[in-house]
């Protein structure tokens, strides 16, 4: 009896195995049309017998069909960006509402991306929407492109039968919240590069120029200045031990990236840290205020329950410190808490959200509110980025003449020494 059921499982997985679509394959082509005229093109099929024929029924007497070939380098094209994954939102929008069929759409899509990560993607979609799943289905084997908020954005479009407006709204979500972490990571790049310039400059006066002055100082026969010897001290360090030095700082790097992706705790402890500091603490409070506002405000609108759509927010702050907070949100609404008061509750979110919130409520016109408060935080992050640019373009100025500045006067101190006793 168990050899039986076996059996029958075998059976049954060979004939879900047989009705899976083939993957689709890039095909090169040449052929001629009805007035003789050659052509050639790419086209993904499943297979050249089929492009063969869809030539055929085109007016094409195709002469050549073959299977593309990879280059050597870059082969595997590069990665799948969320401004890809932007744009694949607007399109189909754009061509479902212009009444094309979304399997169409998928193929006319992969047809003319040019990064192939992103045409096998679509392709991949599109072979599963044909064999019956929809395509909240098929977008979740795609987990990484496509995360939870997403699908579940797409899946109420589909139930409330307003895909093609669902997924123009994702569009822009996604446009506005990459415009976000571009000034994100434009606030977080300056302090970085003020640190590395100085560092780099500072490891090439130490291994490449105060060398040559200790030459120099050696046959003078005196006793250095104490700041002297103790520049001359750190030279030799960094002479002999470089090595050493670039491999602790690579390995930090590499060591806290990896503690912070596996370790919640340290994660969270790091995003606190971060909140806190002067001018950088402002800006990420403000950026994650940002993205809550504008992530719920979507979901909400798009008809996705308001718990489902906090536990969906919740990842999409970009923070753990208000990841944990929405997500206590969101336990406090399930038991029957107005957002409002659940959001007072963390004393996380500033005054103005909150009763922008209450009045939202108050009013049925929550998403409303929430893009207001949204338009206001991404307009303060942009006058925050913008004031800290212009504040580090002189401090990076003054940090490196102070560093060039000490080194030379370093230098220069046996130099007044020797004068001063002749």
């Amino acid at each position: 009896m168990a050899v039986t059921r076996k059996a029958a499982k075998t059976v049954t997985k060979t004939a879900t195995a047989a009705r899976r679509p083939d993957p689709f394959t890039t095909f090169v082509w040449e052929g001629n049309d009805k007035r003789g005229v050659k052509m050639k093109g790419e086209q993904a099929a499943k297979s050249a017998n089929l492009l063969r024929a869809e030539l055929r029924r085109q007016g094409i007497t195709p002469t050549v069909v073959k299977e593309k070939t990879k280059p050597m380098f870059g082969g595997a094209g590069k990665r799948i960006s969320a401004k890809d994954i932007a744009g694949f939102s607007r399109q189909i929008a754009t061509m479902l509402r212009s009444g094309v069929p979304i399997v169409t759409s998928m193929e006319i899509i992969s047809g003319g991306h040019k990064n192939p990560k992103m045409r096998d993607m679509v392709n991949a979609i599109r072979a599963d929407i044909e064999s019956g799943s929809s395509l909240s289905e098929s977008l979740g084997k795609h987990p990484v492109q496509f995360d939870e908020l997403f699908r579940n954005l797409v899946r109420a479009g589909e139930s409330a039968g307003v895909l093609d407006t669902v997924l123009e709204t994702i569009a822009t979500y996604k446009e506005n919240i990459e415009t976000l972490k571009g000034k994100i990571k434009k606030a977080m790049f300056y302090p970085a590069m003020v640190v590395a310039v100085a560092l780099l400059v500072s490891a090439i006066l130490l291994v490449f120029v105060v060398p040559q002055f200790e030459d120099v100082f050696a046959n003078f026969g005196a006793e250095l200045p104490a700041f002297t010897q103790l520049v001359i001290g750190f030279s030799k360090f960094m002479v002999k031990w470089w090595w050493l030095i670039l491999l602790i700082v690579v390995g930090s790097g590499v060591a806290f990236i990896m503690v912070k992706k596996r370790s919640l705790a340290f994660s969270h402890f790091v995003d606190r840290m971060i909140l806190k500091m002067p001018v950088i603490g402002k800006i990420m409070h403000e950026a994650a205020l940002a993205r809550f506002s504008r992530t719920l405000a979507v979901t909400f609108a798009a008809g996705v329950p308001l718990v489902e759509a906090l536990e969906s927010v919740a990842g999409a702050c970009g923070n753990t410190v208000y990841e944990k907070a929405v997500l206590r949100v969101r336990d406090d609404v399930a038991v029957g808490y107005q957002v409002n008061m659940a959001m007072k509750q963390t004393n996380l979110f500033p005054h103005m959200v909150v009763q922008m919130v209450a009045i939202g409520e108050e009013a049925g016109a929550l998403d409303a509110m929430l893009f207001k408060v949204a338009e206001f935080y991404e307009q303060e992050v942009n006058n925050a980025v913008d004031a800290l640019a212009s504040l580090l373009e002189p401090l990076i100025v003054v940090m490196l003449g102070v560093i060039v500045g000490s080194m030379v006067i370093a230098m220069y101190l046996p130099i007044f020494k020797l004068a001063a006793v002749v």
